[in-house]
Parts: structure tokens; sequence; C-alpha cells
């Protein structure tokens, strides 16, 4: 048997003819390099460049003047091995790794893991109410932050240098709330199995009021400056269309298959954390296009809002409740205050570990050196995503490390509509269509 023989794909190059490389120059010294060639049309690389395709995806375009006749993606550059990697941690610490996928929505791959582990443990109805409560907050300000990014690099994109500044100065403020909240601005690893690492600090929910009040007023600059520009709609307008039939096809969630009507949406649809107890409205375009898609993240924005708003109601009557399982076998502590010599661990627990109940600290060292066992068996707990569908399915084997985690990341999937959305139009919309779809490498490549 040869060595080299590959069983699931036949063998072949990824282009066939002559293959031209733009970067940037002027579209008639292409036409010139192809000299008196009888072809008519040529195979060129867009990217990998960050921003236009959103990463260091390659995209490998076939040409028939500046239409685009055949368009494949080419992913794998920003490889990371994350999910490998997990294998070779305990389950808290798979946290830290999980967070780093989908860079620009870390809570969501931090949530979503946790659901799996918590529903092994079989500890779902046991998480307090504030950790839930906590964790849609976090969450539905990450969504604002991602279609944040989401709407300034496409604004970006098409020369609406606007979009791009106003975005990315909310964005901020955003990034400064999980700053305050967690500690840093991104990778957060905050939600952990049993509920969250720490209770919110003292002024948050000001913080938190304060952000609201002034992002109502700030979306509507979006709104003024996009929703009716004819060359804004010009560029967007049927632009990278997928109806819902090509989005059932090809497995399509998040905005791009809400931009078809179809009013899918998890936090609706399979309810979780108590989303079934926020009043908020799935936003759905009936256009099929860019510019719903658009129009969609601005919506939701709106809707985060309203959310977040209700959420921090609820935490202002939740003051001095657990934010951790009371099962001491799996919580780690999650009251902490910095010391005077560096250390994380509140200094009630220190005390108590150390001059207290030498049982206490054997606990400690396991828990923290070895973690918690979790029961043999597996769990998919999906959750909605500002891309999507996100899910990971966990498997136990009975031992202190996860046997397996592997995420259903919807960037991942959503990019297999890039060649149907980008054929038949002009090079220019390539850059359009995968704007709209807003996938995020760090979670295709993970």
């Amino acid at each position: 048997m040869s060595t080299d023989q590959d069983f699931y794909a036949a063998g072949g190059e990824t282009s066939q003819g002559r293959v031209f490389t733009v970067t940037g120059q002027d579209w008639d010294s292409i036409t010139q390099s192809i000299g008196e060639s009888a072809e008519e049309r040529v195979v060129v690389n867009m990217g990998p460049q960050h921003p236009s395709t959103h990463g260091v995806l390659r995209l490998i375009l076939e040409l028939e003047g500046e239409s685009v006749t055949e368009a494949r993606c080419g992913i794998g550059y920003l490889h990371t091995g994350i999910e490998k990697n997990m294998e070779y941690r305990s389950w808290v610490q798979g946290v830290t790794f999980c967070t780093r996928m989908d860079y620009l929505s870390p809570f969501y791959n931090e949530m979503t893991y946790v659901l799996g582990v918590e529903r092994l443990l079989d500890i779902e109805d046991d998480i307090p109410e504030k950790a839930q409560v906590m964790r849609v907050l976090l969450m539905e300000l990450n969504r604002i932050s991602s279609h944040l990014v989401a709407i300034a690099t496409g604004g970006m994109e098409i020369g609406a240098l606007t979009v791009m500044t106003i975005g990315f100065r909310e964005r901020e403020l955003v990034l400064d709330l999980f700053e305050l909240i967690t500690g840093l601005r991104m990778n957060h690893a905050f939600i952990r199995p049993g509920g969250v690492a720490q209770d919110l600090p003292p002024g948050a929910l000001d913080e938190i009021r304060d952000f609201i009040a002034l992002m109502k007023k700030r979306l509507h600059e979006y709104a003024a400056l996009c929703n009716a520009n004819p060359i804004f709609k010009g560029r967007l307008v049927d632009v990278g269309r997928l109806d819902l039939a090509g989005c059932i096809a090809l497995g399509i969630t998040g905005p791009v298959l809400r931009s078809t009507g179809y009013a899918w949406d998890l936090r609706k649809t399979q309810p979780y954390s108590g989303y079934e107890d926020y009043d908020f409205e799935v936003q759905t375009w009936d256009t099929c296009d860019s510019y719903g898609r658009f129009r969609i993240r601005l919506n939701e924005m709106s809707e985060s809002l309203k959310i977040v708003e209700q959420a921090a109601d609820r935490l202002a009557g939740l003051e001095g409740a657990p934010v951790m399982v009371g099962d001491k076998k799996i919580a780690w502590p999650s009251q902490l205050a910095i010391g005077s010599d560096g250390m994380g661990n509140s200094l009630d627990h220190i005390r108590h570990i150390m001059g207290e109940s030498m049982e206490a600290l054997i606990h400690h060292f396991k828990l923290v050196t070895e973690g918690f066992r979790v029961p043999a068996g597996q769990a998919y707990v999906p959750i909605e995503s500002p891309r999507g569908e996100l899910g990971a399915h966990v498997v136990s084997d009975g031992g202190t490390r996860p046997f397996r985690a592997h995420f259903r990341d919807p960037s991942f999937t959503n990019l297999q509509a890039t060649s149907v959305m980008s054929e038949g139009g002009m090079v220019s919309d390539v850059i359009v269509a995968i704007a709209s779809i807003d996938p995020v490498m760090g979670g295709v490549d993970r």
C-alpha cells in the first residue's frame, strides 16, 4: 500500500493554469501581465490580509474580467491546537484555552464549554441565580462588542471610515466594563464550572447603567449614518445573497440565517441560563443579503441592551448572593482579593486552610493541582453566539481532564457560504459578502 495515498480526498492542485497574486496594484497591470494569452479567465489570490479577509483567510478566486466565476476558501493558517491542548489540562483550566478561540466573543466559548461540563457533573440546577444572571449580562455585553467590530470593520472595508471609528469607540467602553468585572479586556476565563470566578466589584452596576444610557443614544448614530445612505445601500443591497434553502443546506446560523426571515435564535428556541425569563425579540430581515445582516446586527445590539438592563436590575436585588455552587469539591474560592504578596486567594480562605484545617489545605491543594473528577459521559450544549450556533462536545472518561473537547464554531460552518455568496458577483462584492458573514479565524482554525 502506498504511504502517500489519501483515501479521503483525490489529489490535485489548488488551482490550475496561471495564478496571479494581487497585491494592491492597478487592475491594468494584472491584465497586461496576461499578455497575448488566449485565456479569458485568471486565478488570483485574495488574502490572507487584514482586515479585508477578516483574519488569515485565503480566498482563491477565478475571474472573468472583474466577475467572480469561482471562489474557494483556504483556511488553517492560524491553527492553534486549542482543542487538543485541552486534553492535557484540568476541567477548569480548559476554560483558559477555549476563551481564546473566537477572541471577539470569548464569554460564549467559555459558556458553551462550562454548560457541557455542568451537565456531565449533573449540577445544572445547582448554579446560583446570581451566577446565571452575571453570565447573561456578560454574554449580552459581549454580543454588543462583537457586533460593533463586525459593523466597524465592514464599514472600513467599503470606505465608511466614520463607521469604523465610532464602532471601535463604543467597543472600548464595553471592554472597560469587562476589565472592571473580570480584570481582563479579552480572554477572561471568568465563567467556570459551577458559576463565575468572582462577584461584581463595587460600583460595577452604576458603570453598567451609565453605559446603557450612553449606548442607547449612540446606536442612533449608526442608523443615521448607514440605514438610508444611498452609497452604503448600493454596496450592500442584493450583495452576498443566500436564501433560506441555502442556509439550511449548509448549516448556516446566526444573522445570516435570520436575514432570510427565519427567526431561529437558541435563546428563544432552546433557552439556557434563564433566557426564557428575559423580555427581548428575535431580530429578522427578509432580504437574504448583506444589507439585511447589517440591519439585524444593529437591531440585536438594541435588544442586547434591553437584556443587560434587565440583568442589572436583577443583580441589584442579589447583593451578597453566592456566585459559585456550594459543593466545595467543585467550587474554587470565588471571593478573591490580591494580597500584599500578590497572591489572589481571599485572606479569609488562606486563614482557614493554613491555620484551622489540615483537611481543607489538602483539599485545596488537590483541587488546584489535580482538579475535580467528572463522571464518564458526553454532552453537547449549544448556545447563540454573535455568529450563530456555538456548541462544545465534551467527553469525559471519568478523570480530571477532558478526554475530548470539540467545538462547533459558527465561523467555520458559515464560511461554507463564501462560494455561493461570491460567485456571479464582482471582485469588490467578495469583501462585502465575507464581512456580512463576520467570520473570526480564531474560531475557524482552533
